[in-house]
């Protein structure tokens, strides 16, 4: 584990991962829901996540969300447009974006949801930042349940191969490596970035490279806890606590 270069390099070609929940987001949209909208969701969630699969339990909640409380889609959607979302975070990104050199492909990898990611980049204006989005599934259906589903199904028949503990919905790791394969390769890249923050993406952490690479690691969380115990990491990596400090972070790369 080394600290990145301070400023960045300069480079021609870039690769920014983000993932979303309190990495470009400032919250989890996922308990957000029930934070907003139903408190006794929320509870019962923290209650029930030791025993099932994440993405199964919250499918199971947001069934009762509807059935039981009542919440419309609507609702739902208006309290996604509420999650916190730092002005430092969405300038940086903006300003990224929009710089001419160096050539930035942006991707957003995440363990939300299609209707939650959807509804909030819209909500800030970011909807045509991300070249690719790679989420869990999740639609209305006509009664106005929000239907959440794994991105690789319970009954698929290839599962995902992570030793590393990715849950079973999705290995952040092997989806990095599929959209580099899309998309020319690692070498197609001078510099990949990844931000994030939680256990979840220590693994397509662990795939970036030495000497080239950089992981934007927010402090005091999953990330940096699994980082420090259990080593492994090649790239440099480059900490930040609060999304302001992720503008600066972000400022370096468009400069560089």
């Amino acid at each position: 584990m080394t600290d990145a270069p301070n400023p960045l390099p300069p480079v021609k070609k870039q690769l920014i991962v983000f993932d979303f929940d309190w990495s470009l987001a400032d919250q989890d949209s996922d308990r957000w829901v029930h934070e907003a909208l139903c408190p006794r969701l929320r509870r019962k969630m923290k209650e029930l996540k030791p025993t099932m699969q994440f993405t199964d339990l919250c499918a199971m909640l947001l069934r009762e969300l509807h059935d039981v409380e009542g919440k419309t889609e609507e609702e739902i959607k208006a309290a996604m447009r509420l999650m916190p979302f730092h002005p430092g975070m969405k300038r940086g990104v903006q300003n990224l974006k929009a710089a001419a050199s160096p050539e930035t492909t942006f991707f957003l990898l995440s363990n939300s949801n299609t209707v939650y990611i959807d509804t909030i980049l819209e909500h800030q204006g970011l909807t045509n930042i991300f070249d690719e989005i790679v989420t869990n599934p999740a639609h209305f259906e006509k009664d106005g349940t929000l239907n959440v589903s794994r991105r690789v199904p319970a009954e698929a028949q290839v599962q995902h191969t992570c030793k590393v503990g990715c849950s079973a919905n999705m290995c952040k790791g092997e989806e990095l490596d599929a959209f580099l394969s899309r998309h020319g390769g690692y070498e197609a890249f001078d510099r990949i970035m990844y931000v994030g923050d939680g256990g979840n993406d220590f693994c397509p952490v662990l795939r970036l490279r030495k000497g080239q690479d950089v992981a934007f690691v927010r402090r005091y969380r999953g990330l940096e806890k699994r980082i420090k115990e259990e080593g492994g990491v090649k790239c440099g990596i480059r900490w930040w606590a609060g999304a302001w400090e992720m503008e600066g972070l972000l400022d370096e790369a468009r400069a560089a």
